[in-house]
């Protein structure tokens, strides 16, 4: 026998062996968990400095774990046992750690709003306080944790943990109408805002932004519920491109005079959406102007009833507001994007303000401050635009990188900046925690890692790669990825779908662990598809300029760029440009409308979920950072609506919605669905009942994956 011969066979039994082996890549095993990661939930850090504490629960019981950063020695702080047997959901310390508020039944409100039923602990004598027999929203310790204030019903209350007495700050709170305390859906939804008070550091005063919705209009959902005839209706306040916001006022309450005054500003501020305190007597502001390109950080003194302008910052696109600002000993920082790139800066208390991170890379989070060595500790894409690093940098500018590993990192640091676990994953390595010492970057211990599943994955399913690359596109080095089948052979042809988001500061295209989204593409590729990923123009990791290309015409440059790329991925001799698909969710699924129907010549095939279908139907605060309001720029809301191109469908499409989607609304598909009848348009539409911009529940993941699934195998 030839060694060619021998070669062969061998590569053919072994091409067996691998065949037989494989467990089969199924929906019912991605949608019911079977390749999520172990995590560790609800990191938080004692102030002893050698324990950090988690969350564990089981069928049985819920616990709150402390663990020795180094030994590892582990001991149950507090279990569902000490607390009237009622689970952990959610847990947050006080300020001196000798109490602990426990959220025990927690439901949803919208994305990040949450209400619930909350306990307090106490360490020392061990008594359990209930903080109230409602639902409330948005608890917190007074920072003397001798108070609990909370949002009920629109106002906000407070309880006395010692004397058990709760007041009632204010009275006019009432749904769809004002709300105190808690910000209004598009806040919290564009803004992120929901906790909107604030204690004092004293404790002796509570500052808070008052919505008045009454002038917004309203939007009704229907709810079908089994058994009624008839369905109920969810109705809430949404504001749409081009009408009415919110009136926004802030006020601050004094418990020992009992009293509230309104802060009144020189000029009335449009946006307020942050709110903090920098010492026991001044509240500082940040505010925007409507078109949001006009930011402003104000400190409100108390005493005095005076506002000062700390800083102010204006663009000819949009400002992002300011996640990281930090008041210190030595003045306060910041992070602001005024030369390109997000970047920190230091202003002293003489008003001088220094850069103190510079270069073609962002800041993307900003963890903490050290006093003792004046460093400031963050998360940044220097060196690769698709991998996340920490670093820290003191106030004279000098830095220094901490990680190395190739992938992305985050950090939970400890009290005292001398440690961090660091969350770490890339694409070849599922999500590990590590403790590292933020001296000498050095892995002190892992705390754990998910290498049974790594090796699960490896051995029994076989996986593909995902490859990663630039791409030169309409003038502009884009970041792509590739997975092509795990039995990949160059002389075949394979038909590719193409995956996207493209919304403004979003990136797909990273060197990450497998999302669930990820499964599924491995699972195609086990069918026979080439899937691929390109971030196209306004998307994040590139700097402001990158980002605000888009500017005033969502839509346009998105869809050419997805254009474009499937016209690169035809020209390569392993695809059949014949079987090109594209599917997004969200502004994915408005991006993947917009390919198919202003160039309607390249695709095959596509899959639009939850799409906005006209950003006349949107909110204002998303909307009108991109696109002005309608009344400003009419066409650049109409151009690039897929409704407007409508009549262009040449391919397969599945329209996919939620009818309780309090976010971008089944008008949208409904409306898009009405001009395809209008043209007949042939299309298929799925509305899934009762479930919002997710769509999930039950088996509703994986009834729709199922639904997508097939559509890809016959339409593609």
């Amino acid at each position: 026998m030839s060694i060619f011969r021998f070669f062969n066979t061998a590569i053919l039994t072994l091409s067996s062996f691998l065949l037989f082996s494989q467990e089969k890549l199924t929906l019912e095993k991605i949608w019911t968990g079977a390749f999520r990661p172990q995590s560790l939930k609800e990191i938080q850090h004692l102030k002893n400095g050698v324990e950090f504490t988690y969350l564990e629960y089981d069928k049985n019981s819920t616990k709150i774990i402390a663990e020795n950063y180094k030994t590892g020695d582990t001991r149950i702080l507090l279990s569902d046992s000490l607390i009237r047997n009622l689970p952990i959901r959610k847990y947050t310390f006080s300020k001196d750690q000798n109490s602990i508020l426990i959220g025990t039944t927690i439901e949803s409100i919208y994305r990040y709003s949450t209400k619930g039923k909350y306990i307090v602990y106490n360490f020392e004598n061990k008594t359990t306080t209930v903080v109230a027999d409602e639902w409330i929203i948005n608890p917190s310790f007074s920072p003397d944790a001798t108070k609990i204030a909370f949002v009920k019903d629109n106002n906000i209350y407070i309880k006395n943990l010692t004397s058990g007495t709760v007041i009632q700050l204010t009275h006019d709170g009432h749904k769809n109408n004002v709300i105190n305390g808690l910000s209004d859906w598009v806040y919290e939804e564009e803004f992120e805002l929901i906790e909107a008070y604030k204690w004092s550091p004293d404790s002796k005063k509570i500052a808070f932004l008052r919505f008045d919705e009454s002038k917004v209009r309203e939007y009704q959902m229907p709810i079908y519920l089994s058994g009624n005839n008839y369905p109920d209706y969810y109705t809430f306040k949404y504001p749409k491109a081009g009408e009415e916001n919110s009136d926004v006022r802030a006020f601050v309450y004094d418990l020992d005079e009992e009293h509230t005054d309104e802060i009144l500003f020189q000029i009335k501020p449009y946006y307020i959406p942050r709110l903090q305190w920098q010492n026991k007597d001044v509240i500082t502001f940040q505010t925007l102007n409507r078109h949001q390109n006009n930011l402003s950080i104000l400190a409100y003194d108390v005493k005095k009833a005076k506002t000062n302008i700390l800083y102010k910052e204006r663009d000819t696109a949009y400002v992002e507001i300011n996640n990281h600002l930090d008041f210190i000993d030595e003045g306060f920082y910041f992070t602001s994007e005024k030369d390109g790139f997000n970047h920190i800066y230091f202003q002293n208390k003489k008003g001088q303000t220094t850069q103190l991170t510079k270069g073609k890379f962002e800041v993307q989070n900003v963890y903490g401050f050290d006093p003792k060595t004046k460093s400031i500790f963050y998360q940044s894409n220097e060196g690769n635009e698709i991998e996340q690093q920490i670093y820290c940098v003191n106030l004279n500018g000098n830095k220094k990188q901490i990680t190395m590993s190739k992938g992305i990192h985050s950090a939970s640091f400890s009290k005292d900046f001398r440690l961090f676990i660091d969350t770490f994953a890339n694409s070849n390595t599922p999500t590990s925690y590590n403790l590292i010492s933020s001296v000498n970057g050095l892995i002190i211990k892992t705390l754990k890692n998910n290498n049974t599943l790594k090796n699960v994955l490896a051995k029994k399913y076989h996986l593909p790669k995902k490859e990663f690359g630039r791409v030169s596109l309409n003038n502009h080095q884009l970041n792509y990825y590739i997975i092509k089948p795990f039995d990949f052979d160059p002389s075949k042809k394979y038909p590719v779908l193409l995956y996207q988001y493209s919304g403004p500061g979003s990136q797909q295209v990273k060197n990450n662990w497998h999302s669930y989204n990820d499964y599924w593409h491995y699972l195609l590729s086990k069918k026979g598809y080439i899937i691929a990923c390109v971030d196209g123009r306004g998307t994040g990791g590139k700097g402001a300029n990158f980002k605000k290309l888009t500017q005033l015409q969502l839509g346009k440059l998105e869809a050419e760029d997805q254009i474009a790329f499937a016209k690169y991925l035809g020209k390569e001799n392993y695809v059949d440009k014949n079987r090109l698909g594209i599917w997004g969710w969200s502004f994915g699924g408005f991006t993947a409308l917009n390919a198919v129907l202003k160039d309607n010549t390249i695709f095959k095939a596509a899959i639009s979920v939850a799409p906005v279908t006209h950003w006349g139907f949107y909110d204002t605060i998303y909307t009108e950072r991109f696109l002005h309001t309608p009344q400003e720029n009419l066409n650049g809301y109409n151009d690039n609506s897929p409704i407007s191109l409508a009549q262009n469908l040449n391919c397969a499409l599945l329209l996919v919605h939620g009818s309780a989607d309090d976010n971008v609304h089944l008008q949208n598909s409904l409306q898009m669905s009405e001009a395809f009848v209008r043209y007949n348009k042939p299309f298929d539409q799925e509305i899934y009942t009762n479930k919002n911009h997710g769509i999930y529940g039950g088996y509703t993941r994986l009834h729709l994956f199922k639904k997508m699934t097939d559509f890809i195998l016959q339409k593609l």
